[in-house]
């Protein structure tokens, strides 16, 4: 039988083999960390991303914290300015009115304020550090014009030293005894509601 490969021919194919399964390995490894490496770039790609969103969500709230006690801080100076957080004082509410009763020349001007209460807010809301309260205030006025009593009732509302919303208010024409005579023609039956803020600790103390 003749031999195809010599001895040293045999040598050299099986060294062949060997590197040629070296080199299979060596690619697959190559291979295999290419694909680790790419899940590994992929997972810490997705991390960092996890973490910047973590890091906007964490600033967006720091912000919106921030603008909301701004915004609370501007709220309590306004009250404070507008006296809501001094309690009652009637006799500022007396003052106030006969002022504008001169200033819209109201010629007849009876009311009367209620006893304070606390005053139920929609959906029974309540805060923590404060009180509503408010007075119900009626009156009824009568004016020679429409206008005049428009205006004193309006100048009350939104008076910057208090706060007065309207409930209700009517309004009707007064017959005249004489077309000429100087008498009021039109009269206005209100109600508004005085609101001042009272501080818990104030009322604990």
């Amino acid at each position: 039988m003749n031999q195809i490969f010599s001895a040293e021919g045999r040598r050299a194919l099986a060294m062949a083999w060997v590197f040629l399964v070296l080199a299979l390995l060596a690619g697959a490894g190559i291979v295999a960390g290419a694909h680790w490496y790419a899940i590994k770039e992929k997972l810490d790609s997705a991390n960092s991303s996890r973490r910047l969103q973590e890091a906007r969500a964490r600033l967006d709230g720091a912000r919106r914290e921030r603008d909301s006690l701004q915004e609370s801080a501007d709220v309590f100076r306004t009250l404070v300015e507008r006296g809501m957080l001094q309690g009652e004082h009637r006799l500022d509410l007396v003052e106030l009115v006969n002022s504008l009763r001169a200033k819209y020349q109201i010629s007849a001007l009876d009311y009367e304020v209620a006893p304070q209460r606390p005053l139920l807010l929609a959906g029974g809301r309540v805060f923590n550090s404060v009180d509503v309260l408010a007075s119900r205030v009626k009156l009824k006025a009568r004016a020679l014009h429409e206008g005049d009593l428009l205006g004193f009732i309006d100048a009350l509302s939104r008076n910057p030293q208090g706060f007065y919303p309207v409930d209700r208010c009517a309004m009707r024409r007064v017959e005249a005894a004489s077309p000429d005579s100087i008498q009021p023609r039109v009269e206005a039956d209100c109600t508004l509601e005085w609101i001042t803020l009272k501080e818990k600790r104030a009322r604990a103390g």
